[in-house]
């Protein structure tokens, strides 16, 4: 009789695994449940403290008849519905102010997005040392205080002892001798908008240098091979391939110059023709503070917060739209 062999044990668990049972994965504990979201809850208490308590805090009051009585006596205002908004938008000087803030920011916003591509394709053609003196300024430029930079250029725009006024009479241009920049709106105007430029300049220059980083030379070196210029190389491989950069620092630079405040206020603000650069964030600030009308002022902002709001939708609209585009 022979004996047939005795075959081991047959194994049918997946490879990986033992015939011990698995062990059971550990339920999470409501502590670990909830600590993402303790993480995050500073940050996200500080955003709604700072930014849309203040928002919404300023919307009622746009919708109340607020005043001087109404602050000195502790008083919350009686609620006058839409009735602040419509004297703001019946108001000549409103819409004054508007137009002024659109084409001023318009100017603005160009001639920046200008100058910072300019300088940004010069710094790739600079040798080393000359690109890290010229990135060491721009940042430089760009930590510099707002009111420390506004006060610099007040002082290069003096009428008596102005480096501005100097140099233009050692130009040729007499005129400028002794001239006040701050008594007429159209040069403090023109004082401002160099002051926005030069503290715009910087963030817009960088932002877009980075950007040109990141194009192969590649690309470049086979276009000049077939002959393209700069400017055609700009329009077709440059500009498409950044145009998500060349969107982003757009809208925030329209955003910001369009709230700008405190480069305005300094420079016009004391004893200057504040009334003739006003612009929205200006004209609510004086209807505020100065003429005790909050609620109407509340209007004012308010209205300004829906334009900036109104800014980021198209922003937001435009890049999902060329993200639905490059994914095709």
């Amino acid at each position: 009789m022979v004996a047939t062999p005795t075959q081991p044990p047959r194994n049918d668990a997946p490879a990986g695994e033992s015939n011990s049972h698995k062990r059971p994965r550990r339920r999470r504990g409501p502590l670990q449940l909830v600590s993402p979201y303790l993480m995050v809850a500073p940050a996200a208490l500080g955003i709604v403290f700072l930014l849309f308590y203040p928002v919404v805090k300023n919307a009622i009051l746009g919708f109340k008849h607020y005043g001087k009585k109404e602050f000195t006596l502790g008083l919350s205002g009686d609620w006058v519905g839409f009735d602040n908004f419509k004297e703001i938008f019946q108001d000549d000087k409103f819409w004054e102010v508007t137009k002024r803030s659109f084409w001023f920011t318009g100017v603005n916003v160009v001639a920046i997005m200008v100058l910072s591509t300019l300088i940004a394709l010069m710094l790739m053609r600079l040798g080393k040392v000359m690109r890290i003196l010229v990135l060491t300024s721009l940042v430089t430029a760009w930590a510099m205080p707002v009111i420390a930079a506004t006060t610099v250029f007040k002082w290069l725009f003096r009428s008596d002892n102005g480096i501005v006024n100097y140099l233009l009479v050692k130009l040729g241009f007499d005129s400028f001798d002794d001239y006040t920049w701050f008594a007429h709106g159209s040069s403090t105007l023109v004082v401002v908008f160099i002051l926005l430029v030069w503290q715009s300049v910087p963030f817009a220059t960088l932002t877009i240098y980075a950007g040109l980083t990141t194009i192969p030379t590649e690309v470049y070196e086979s276009a000049r091979l077939d002959g393209a210029g700069p400017v055609r190389i700009f329009r077709s491989i440059t500009f498409p391939m950044l145009r998500p950069i060349f969107l982003l620092v757009t809208s925030l630079e329209i955003i910001w110059i369009f709230k700008s405040f405190a480069q305005i206020w300094s420079i016009a603000g004391d004893n200057g023709p504040i009334d003739d650069v006003a612009t929205l964030p200006v004209y609510a600030y004086q209807v505020g503070m100065q003429l005790k009308r909050y609620g109407v002022a509340g209007a004012i902002s308010t209205v300004t917060v829906l334009l900036i709001a109104a800014m980021l939708v198209f922003y937001f609209r435009q890049l999902f739209k060329q993200e639905r585009e490059a994914e095709k």
